[in-house]
């Protein structure tokens, strides 16, 4: 194997776009590992970590593109690679990618001076100093960027409450604004219900199912993943719920979160119930009894907020939030695991999605079982090896564990589907549960790329396939379209994220009175 680079001197492209060019050339055949990032100092290390340094010296303005395969197939990953990112698009086409004629905020600014959001993706390193810049010229951010320390963080929101603007993130991958989906967002409908989020594929799930359910988004404003911890106060959260509040298009508010700080749920419940409309809040694993009062509704998963709130828009009886499976599901359960042998009793989950990690893993607790996690929930186990599933196993695989240097499952599913072919193949595996999400910047074929996977699963009796779908029939990928595909491969599709887990759990439960019986 051999491992090449090549550096462009003082080009950047955002890191949605070199995650998918690192894709593009990590399929070809023959090629081992390949990479497409800044030089930054972190960078570079990750290459050097990855075994992909072979005397890189580059600077943090620079781009680097690294590959490790076959000779001859790693000069036609950089060939490739690199007409990526020096093509110009076509006239009316936005797929080429090109140096940007403007370099600073100032500019862009200058050129266009209306402009009051700036999308902010550069590596976490310059982040903050981008983002103040940004703040300072009277634009709200949307950060993109992750690896950015608490300290940073909370300067930067203050400095955003004290202009009366607000910032995105750090780490925001999912935002809505006047309709026009950011990051690693869904094409849904314009409606009146406003969501404010702590949790991008969070946010994902409770749009696309207020889209299925035919209501739509007035705004969907992500917060990252910290910001509802004691050390920043909620500060994201709490403008863009006041910013909803005051928004005569919203007229029904949802606010999605994994547990926040008890300081910080009860300012935001505070506010919520002194709204002048109706508000579902789901702080996933919360007690619902602690978040019900006057003006707000506690939803106990993340289907349950949507359901809620196009209920609430529509002045309707609220539907039951109960997670249960069905009696009909619950006789499909049994006759498919009627192959299984009593031997396979472990859930098996692989998520692209971090939240739908979060919320299976609550809910298989739920239901009695305790599992193991690169990102655990309270009460369940980190895993010792996160390439080694011991029982029960649910994994993240959009974790920083598993995305250094790499792309992000979303993007390409590559290192995801390997997972989830090495937990078929497992004799202990009763059920293997995933997700496929969909959007802008989400692979285009990803049923396609797994279906391709699975055709190499032995002939031995394998574990049944529970999966959830995120998506809209508006995205590029056609929610439907991927849904059908993993139908006929025989994969069982759930309606949501809880209901693949409640299935999966339930399947767990008839495997273990099958082993009672034959003891």
């Amino acid at each position: 194997m051999k491992v090449k680079h090549k550096i462009f001197k003082n080009l950047y492209q955002d890191s949605v776009s070199l995650m998918q060019i690192s894709a593009q050339i990590s399929a070809l055949p023959g090629i081992q590992q390949a990479s497409v990032v800044m030089g930054t100092p972190t960078n570079l290390e990750q290459l050097k970590d990855a075994g992909l340094s072979d005397g890189i010296s580059a600077g943090p303005n620079d781009l680097v593109i690294a590959v490790m395969g076959a000779e001859d197939i790693c000069a036609e990953a950089l060939t490739l690679a690199e007409d990526r990112l020096t093509s110009k698009p076509e006239e009316g086409n936005s797929d080429g990618v090109q140096a940007p004629d403007l370099v600073s905020l100032e500019m862009a600014q200058e050129k266009v001076p209306d402009a009051n959001l700036a999308l902010i993706s550069v590596p976490g390193d310059y982040a903050a100093a981008e983002a103040i810049k940004a703040l300072n010229l009277g634009m709200n951010v949307m950060l993109f960027s992750d690896n950015v320390s608490l300290g940073q963080e909370k300067a930067i929101k203050t400095l955003a409450r004290e202009r009366n603007l607000i910032v995105m993130g750090p780490d925001c991958g999912t935002a809505i604004i006047n309709g026009i989906p950011l990051g690693f967002a869904n094409v849904v409908k314009r409606g009146a219900i406003g969501v404010v989020g702590a949790s991008g594929t969070g946010l994902q799930e409770v749009t696309c199912r207020i889209d299925k359910l035919g209501a739509g988004i007035s705004q969907a404003l992500g917060t990252g993943g910290h910001d509802l911890s004691e050390a920043i106060g909620g500060i994201s959260m709490l403008f863009g719920l006041q910013a909803l509040i005051k928004d005569d298009a919203t007229q029904v508010i949802v606010l999605i979160s994994k547990p926040p700080s008890p300081e910080v749920a009860q300012r935001i419940l505070e506010l919520a119930q002194s709204a002048s409309k109706p508000v579902v809040v789901n702080f996933l694993g919360a007690d619902p009894q602690e978040i019900t009062r006057a003006n707000i509704t506690a939803a106990t998963t993340l289907a349950s907020a949507a359901d809620l709130a196009v209920a609430l828009l529509n002045h309707q009886p609220l539907p039951d939030t109960q997670i249960a499976s069905s009696a009909q599901d619950v006789a499909l359960l049994h006759q498919a695991c009627q192959r299984l042998p009593a031997t396979r009793q472990a859930i098996r989950g692989v998520f692209a999605g971090g939240t739908f990690c979060y919320e299976a893993q609550l809910i298989c607790q739920q239901n009695g079982f305790t599992a193991s996690s690169n990102t655990p929930v309270s009460g369940n186990h980190k895993l010792a090896d996160i390439w080694q599933s011991v029982g029960h196993t649910l994994i993240d695989m959009g974790d920083d564990d598993f995305t250094r240097g790499k792309p992000h499952p979303m993007i390409d599913p590559t290192l995801r589907n390997q997972r989830l072919l090495a937990e078929i193949n497992d004799p202990r595996t009763a059920v293997v549960l995933f997700d496929l999400v969909l959007g802008y910047g989400a692979s285009e074929a990803p049923a396609t790329e797994l279906l391709d996977i699975l055709a190499r699963v032995g002939t031995q009796p394998s574990p049944l396939l529970i999966a959830h779908v995120c998506g809209t029939e508006s995205d590029p990928q056609q929610q439907s379209r991927q849904a059908n595909a993993l139908r006929q491969a025989g994969v069982m599709i759930a309606d949501s994220n809880a209901q693949a887990a409640a299935w999966a759990s339930t399947v767990i439960q008839i495997q273990v009175q099958k082993k009672d019986v034959s003891a």
